[in-house]
């Protein structure tokens, strides 16, 4: 493979990839699809509130438009129904108003979700260049953003040129028709133009969700090397993870030889293995595996044992087969539970001789293996 092909991107991008371009702000996003929402939404209210808002006009210029005279020449009569005036217009168009902008709020939500980003509201010096503008206004996507908006426009001059001609007649006959009927038909009219006009941009829709999705995705896909470097800055480098690994090495040993001393016995191989054991009898559990080593480490475990006066028990099969069957605080299996049961009586069988000075007993010999348990060295 060639090195331009390397550099190709076809890969799907990560899980941190993705997490990365949401916290700069970059989702999907169709500027179509939000518009297509709030004109919809608008020509709804529109046709609902229609007839509420016709007639709250005419009640305005009703009250406007019927002034006595005294009003009219009194200096402070105007400025009292100026603010009544506005008031009543701010009631009247209030409801309509709070629900477009539940509209704006939520329309991004079909497509990309609402997020809030502080990177993408700093400021893009290098957008301010108009040199490195050029090349936008030339590259393939200011060229697919063009002809969309060629198309928008024809598609809305066609509709709204079929739409004019069909009622053309109904708005020319608004002139004949009394005040009061002249403005909800009016009304009518606009109300019924505007949606469907608002229908017909969801033909744009439809084409511009599945481009900006698969617009976002494919800038959004990496290069194999991307993912390599990504995979290296996540996960650490080896040689780092090496050392890792031995410093919680060394530091789970340190943990494991301070409970040597609290053992009960230590069952030996004698020189390659090590097993510490600690039985508690107050309670209902079974002997615990405290520590364990091989070689060194199992040098370092029976001189600890030593020195803190806990009795060796040599043992090699039991020694093996705890070994490789039990992790460190873990309890032994109980195929083991006789094994092990005959090394603690001897250590309390010794424990109560020393304590009375008396002959100490002999260690446990021919102690039993099961045979799924028995490792050869």
């Amino acid at each position: 493979m060639s090195e331009d092909s390397d550099q190709e991107k076809t890969e799907e991008p990560t899980s941190k990839r993705l997490d990365d371009a949401q916290k700069k702000g970059q989702i999907a996003r169709s500027r179509e699809l939000n518009t297509f929402v709030m004109l919809i939404t608008s020509a709804t209210l529109f046709l609902m509130m229609g007839s509420q808002i016709g007639h709250g006009l005419i009640t305005m210029m009703r009250s406007q438009f019927q002034l006595s005279r005294a009003i009219l020449f009194d200096a402070h009569s105007p400025i009292v129904y100026f603010k009544q005036v506005l008031v009543d217009g701010v009631m009247l168009i209030m409801p309509f108003m709070s629900i477009m902008v539940v509209a704006a709020i939520a329309a991004p939500l079909a497509l990309g979700g609402w997020i809030f980003s502080l990177e993408s509201l700093a400021p893009q010096l290098d957008r301010l260049d108009p040199i490195k503008g050029i090349p936008r206004l030339f590259a393939v996507r200011g060229l697919i953003e063009m002809i969309k908006a060629l198309l928008k426009f024809l598609l809305v001059f066609s509709v709204a040129f079929v739409l004019c001609k069909n009622i053309l007649r109904e708005l020319i006959g608004l002139g004949a028709e009394p005040l009061e009927q002249s403005i909800h038909h009016g009304l009518s009219l606009i109300s019924m133009s505007f949606m469907v006009l608002s229908v017909s941009l969801i033909i744009v829709v439809m084409f511009d969700v599945p481009y900006q999705l698969w617009d976002h995705s494919k800038k959004l896909k990496m290069t194999l090397q991307e993912i390599k470097d990504e995979m290296k800055e996540s996960e650490g480098r080896p040689e780092v993870k090496a050392h890792q690994r031995r410093v919680r090495m060394e530091m789970a040993q340190n943990q494991m030889m301070t409970q040597v001393p609290k053992a009960d016995v230590i069952v030996t191989n004698p020189t390659h293995y090590a097993i510490a054991l600690k039985y508690d009898q107050d309670s209902n559990s079974a002997p615990r595996i405290i520590a364990k080593g091989v070689d060194l480490m199992a040098a370092q475990i029976r001189l600890l044992a030593t020195n803190a006066n806990v009795p060796l028990v040599a043992s090699p099969p039991l020694a093996r087969a705890l070994y490789y069957s039990t992790d460190i605080d873990r309890e032994i299996p109980k195929e083991l539970f006789l094994a092990v049961a005959q090394v603690l009586a001897y250590i309390y069988q010794l424990k109560i001789a020393q304590e009375n000075h008396w002959e100490e007993p002999l260690p446990p010999e021919n102690i039993k293996i099961p045979d799924d348990f028995k490792q050869s060295r």
